[in-house]
């Protein structure tokens, strides 16, 4: 499969998306000069953090989407690498899960990534489920440290299981062979992104408009009913809008932003139970105003490989 990207519909979605950078920086700029007065305020700052933020993202998307499949799986390469040490930073390990460790990072990430490359659905979609996990558990048992082995283990293979093999769902949308949509497979991409982070963005301003009643106080406390249905309807009918760039209709379009939203939201919810039991607010601060890579994809994360498997099972022949 040939990318031709990126083509003129790629260059229009950029486009619509720096123009609503540039309203939310303006937005930032008028709301600190009236309400902060040019003062520290936390929740102008944060905002504008964000908006910066998002600037830098937006460009190394953009970068990687003008090199074509080579800069994407790069792209989502690192990030993986990133998210894994973010993750595994906050595991209980000990010497014992070293060797599981190494080979997490140096066998099981590149090779995952090089079978997407090689378009092999048929290992890539089982070599971490299936191999990694059962290698994984054997190479620290080997080592003979039974401390708090089921807890060790388990996390190096959720580690893997949610830094690697899920993120690695969304360059892998480049194999997919859609009739009639060939060569504009990075389009699949940019309608994930767009939505699922649109929709983090929704949620946050339904919130802190609306927002009264918690969803799960205990593990997100920013996290409202109103914000909640606020972010993912908007985001459904955002996602219905962008079915101009895609090869699915108007309804197929809404349908799928819903389920990718939905499980977007539950995947920050799982993200943050993680997070609550380690006993910290964010992952890490890479990002300024997001915190940690997994605090910026923890939506992403469970929302791609549902996105991925609807796309391979309904619209490939």
């Amino acid at each position: 499969m040939s990318l031709r990207e990126p083509s003129n519909t790629t260059a229009l979605l950029f486009g619509g998306v720096a123009a609503v950078l540039l309203l939310a920086s303006a937005a930032g700029w008028w709301l600190k000069r009236r309400f902060a007065h040019g003062q520290p305020h936390p929740v102008v700052d944060n905002f504008n953090q964000r908006v910066q933020a998002w600037w830098v993202m937006v460009a190394v998307i953009g970068l990687a989407f003008a090199f074509g499949k080579g800069g994407v799986i790069l792209l989502f390469y690192l990030i993986s690498f990133y998210a894994l040490r973010e993750f595994l930073s906050l595991a209980y390990t000990r010497l014992g899960d070293h060797n599981a460790m190494a080979l997490a990072f140096f066998i099981g990430l590149p090779v995952q990534y090089l079978l997407i490359w090689m378009d092999w659905y048929g290992l890539y979609s089982i070599f971490i489920p299936v191999y990694a996990f059962l290698v994984l558990p054997i190479v620290s048992a080997v080592a003979g440290d039974t401390t708090r082995f089921l807890e060790r283990t388990s996390k190096v293979q959720w580690g893997l299981m949610v830094c690697v093999f899920c993120i690695s769902h969304v360059p892998a949308l480049l194999t997919l062979d859609i009739p009639g949509f060939e060569g504009r497979n990075l389009l699949l991409i940019a309608f994930l992104v767009i939505v699922v982070q649109g929709s983090d963005v929704l949620q946050y301003i339904w919130g802190k408009l609306l927002g009264q009643r918690k969803v799960a106080p205990l593990l997100s406390p920013s996290k409202t009913w109103e914000g909640l249905i606020g972010g993912i309807a908007s985001a459904t009918v955002l996602g219905a809008l962008l079915a101009w760039a895609t090869p699915f209709t108007f309804w197929q379009a809404a349908l799928l932003a819903f389920v990718i939203c939905v499980m977007g939201f539950f995947g920050g919810l799982v993200m943050s139970a993680i997070k609550r039991d380690r006993g910290v607010k964010d992952w890490g601060s890479m990002i300024e105003g997001h915190g940690g890579m997994l605090d910026r994809l923890d939506s992403v994360i469970f929302a791609a490989p549902i996105y991925f498997h609807a796309l391979r099972y309904w619209f490939m022949p």
